[in-house]
C-alpha cells in the first residue's frame, strides 16, 4: 500500500519532475521512468493516467474528472518546460472502455481550443496502471 500511495503522489506530482533532477524524498528511487525526455526538440511525455475521484460514476461527471487530470498532468510538464498544450505535436490516448471515447473528447478538446489539434491515435486496452480508465502520452515541439 506505500508504494501505491506513493505512485499516486508521483502521478500528481510527477510532472513537474525533470529528467535528471532529483527526485523528492517522497518518491521510490525504483520508478522505471521520467515524467519527460527531451531529445533535441521534442520532448517525450511519459503516459498520465485519470483515476475516477471516489463516489463519482465512472462514466459520468467521473470520467470527465478523470480526463482532466490526466490532462492537466500533461499541462503541468509542459509548463515544467516552458510549453504549452499548443507545443504539442501527438498524443495517444489508451482507454479501457472504447464506449467511453465520445466523453473523452469532449473533456479533452477544451485544452486545445484556440490551438491547431495534434495528431492522435486512440485505441482500447485491456487495462491500465493502477486501475485508471484512461491513460495519455504526447510528444511536444520546441520549436
Amino acid at each position: 500500500m506505500k508504494t501505491l500511495a506513493c505512485l499516486l503522489a508521483l502521478f500528481a506530482a510527477g510532472p513537474a519532475l525533470a529528467q535528471g533532477a532529483p527526485r523528492p524524498q517522497s518518491f521510490p528511487a525504483t520508478l522505471p521512468f521520467s515524467p519527460a525526455v527531451r531529445v533535441g526538440d521534442i520532448l517525450f511525455m511519459s503516459g498520465q493516467i485519470g483515476q475516477v475521484p471516489n463516489g463519482m460514476d465512472p462514466h459520468k461527471e467521473g470520467y470527465d474528472a478523470a480526463v482532466r487530470a490526466a490532462m492537466d498532468s500533461i499541462g503541468k510538464i509542459l509548463a515544467s518546460n516552458g510549453l504549452d498544450f499548443g507545443h504539442v505535436v501527438k498524443c495517444t490516448v489508451m482507454l479501457d472502455d472504447m464506449a467511453d471515447w465520445p466523453r473523452f473528447n469532449a473533456a479533452y478538446l477544451p485544452y486545445f481550443e484556440g490551438k491547431r489539434l495534434p495528431a492522435r491515435s486512440a485505441f482500447g486496452v485491456d487495462g491500465l496502471a493502477l486501475g485508471a480508465p484512461l491513460e495519455v502520452e504526447c510528444l511536444a515541439a520546441f520549436k
